[in-house]
């Protein structure tokens, strides 16, 4: 497959134009023009690189890339060998940010509720990315987050009432954390996300809306999958996820 047929399919299928992003979505490094071999993973980290370069990928496909608004530019230290991993192994980067996180079957969002078994039953924020629905039957807050725990690999962090019944919930993968107060307006019993910050254990007092932190990384590593399952499905081409552990 050519890299550009690669781009058109996956920017047909995402469509990162419709986003305001925090780096850009797409191709961030480019490599060799045939693509047979794609490695997939939640962050290019150099342990992601390191295995996709032992693996003879031509491309690596990841949820977090590259190049954040307002980061340092200069291509010094872990940024430096990374590119310089990636260059002198001709092997391209492709990443999509808020444009998987948002997509309604394979985005973050979309298959953490499939995992999580919850309904989805609409989307609040400019761009989508605040989900709310229901579980399929009203549970105690931390009988639930045990739950998720074991079904996302990681200890989530509870903050509210562990006592209290859930039934509506809103969801936004990663550090979603500033969500909280618009989840609370949407009128759920809990708010689910990756991250938490010092004011959220507050807020989910004084709200009695519980706030659960699932891990940055465990919430987001099933779009990421997803994705590299459809490419595969549809254009035949080797797709192979990596998992590097991350407990944040």
């Amino acid at each position: 497959m050519k890299r550009n047929d690669l781009l058109h399919w996956m920017d047909t299928l995402l469509e990162p134009e419709r986003f305001r992003d925090y780096a850009p979505n797409g191709l961030q490094v480019e490599g060799r023009d045939t693509i047979r071999r794609v490695v997939t993973g939640v962050t290019a980290s150099q342990a992601l690189i390191d295995e996709a370069i032992r693996r003879d990928a031509d491309a690596i496909l990841v949820h977090h890339g590259y190049f954040w608004k307002g980061e340092d530019a200069r291509l010094i230290g872990l940024k430096q060998r990374r590119l310089k991993s990636l260059l002198l192994n001709d092997i391209n980067l492709l990443a999509y940010h808020l444009p998987l996180d948002a997509h309604p079957d394979v985005g973050n969002n979309a298959m953490l509720a499939r995992v999580l078994g919850l309904s989805e039953q609409g989307r609040a924020t400019e761009m989508g990315l605040l989900c709310h629905g229901k579980l399929e039957q009203a549970r105690p807050a931390g009988e639930w987050c045990a739950t998720i725990g074991t079904v996302l690999q990681r200890p989530p962090l509870l903050l509210g009432n562990p006592d209290k019944l859930i039934r509506k919930v809103a969801w936004c993968t990663g550090g979603a954390q500033g969500y909280f107060e618009e989840a609370i307006r949407l009128g759920v019993d809990a708010f689910i996300t990756g991250e938490a910050s010092e004011q959220n254990h507050h807020m989910a007092y004084e709200s009695d809306v519980v706030f659960i932190s699932a891990g940055h990384h465990a919430t987001e590593r099933y779009g990421i999958q997803a994705l590299g399952t459809r490419l595969a499905d549809e254009t035949g081409i080797d797709v192979q996820f990596v998992e590097v552990f991350n407990p944040v």
